[in-house]
């Protein structure tokens, strides 16, 4: 049982007015339990058109700018993303509320909330240390967060021709490329963008990255798995002389002239996990294996 009270920094999806509503029973769940809550401006402003009551936050913020004992993020896996990347190194660690379907990050139904917070409270719980990938380049900078908790794509602008993605190794030449993109994935983002792709599932916590390409021009072209130790560096050649970068799905133009550099992020993303919680449960249902299709 923690004996202090408990601070928590909530960020949510701003565009799922129905389901916003759940905010109100997490509200009134941590008002019981006497925490201090802090909630994302964005989001702040979004549930208060949507008629949802803000009782009991206690502070409005803007970007990295909270502090928290525990994150909480109202959505699916794409707010978690979100969330972890305004995160970032505070290293905090995250509960993902699913507003929707069960998801991989977000795996606490709202009917469970109160479940969860009690948890919190109590100590029932664990946390999952996930690795991450940052970002470096010669002549460029995001205009967001520049670390990855799923997957770095260096993809094709819109109707443009494949572009040529030479990869290096730690140094070392591994191939061109001739494709739609490339995307290097953490174990974490394994079952996103990776896996719809045809590039390997991955248990999170394995140290290692995956690359894989995007509708490549050779049959031969197949995922390859790589130690999270490794250095990845991406020089691109394109008919339209730029390209996309997509950190987590947010994508900004690049010159041809830049230069990717990925390697391991200096910290880990922290993920609450609940006593039972399995992640090859969640596996089998996302997957649905062993599920009959012949009715």
């Amino acid at each position: 049982m923690t004996s202090h009270r408990l601070k928590f920094a909530i960020f949510g999806n701003v565009f799922q007015p129905k389901k916003s509503a759940s905010i109100t029973r997490l509200l009134t769940c941590l008002s019981q339990n006497g925490a201090e809550v802090s909630m994302d401006s964005a989001f702040y402003d979004f549930i208060q058109r949507s008629g949802c009551s803000a009782q009991g936050v206690a502070r409005v913020f803007d970007d990295g700018d909270f502090d928290a004992d525990f994150v909480i993020s109202m959505g699916g896996d794409g707010t978690f993303l979100k969330a972890a990347a305004r995160v970032g190194a505070k290293q905090i660690p995250i509960v993902g509320v699913n507003m929707g379907r069960l998801g991989f990050l977000a795996d606490v139904t709202p009917c469970d909330i109160e479940a969860c917070i009690k948890a919190l409270h109590t100590g029932e719980f664990t946390i999952e240390d996930r690795g991450a990938l940052t970002v470096e380049a010669d002549g460029w900078e995001p205009s967001g967060p520049s670390c990855a908790l799923n997957d770095v794509a260096i993809l094709k602008r819109d109707d443009a021709s494949m572009i040529s993605i030479r990869a290096e190794i730690n140094g070392e030449c591994l191939t061109t490329y001739q494709a739609d993109g490339l995307i290097v994935s953490t174990p974490t983002g394994s079952t996103a963008y990776s896996l719809s792709n045809g590039g390997p599932i991955i248990v999170p916590g394995t140290p290692v990255f995956a690359i894989t390409a995007v509708a490549p021009h050779s049959l031969n072209t197949r995922p390859i798995v790589i130690s999270d130790d490794s250095v990845v560096r991406l020089c691109v050649e394109s008919r339209s002389h730029n390209f996309l970068i997509a950190i987590d799905g947010r994508s900004e133009k690049c010159a041809e002239s830049v230069s990717i550099t990925l390697r391991k992020a200096p910290y880990k993303v922290r993920i609450v996990k609940r006593p039972g919680a399995s992640y090859f449960d969640t596996l089998r249902e996302k997957m649905m294996w062993g599920a009959d299709g012949r009715e």
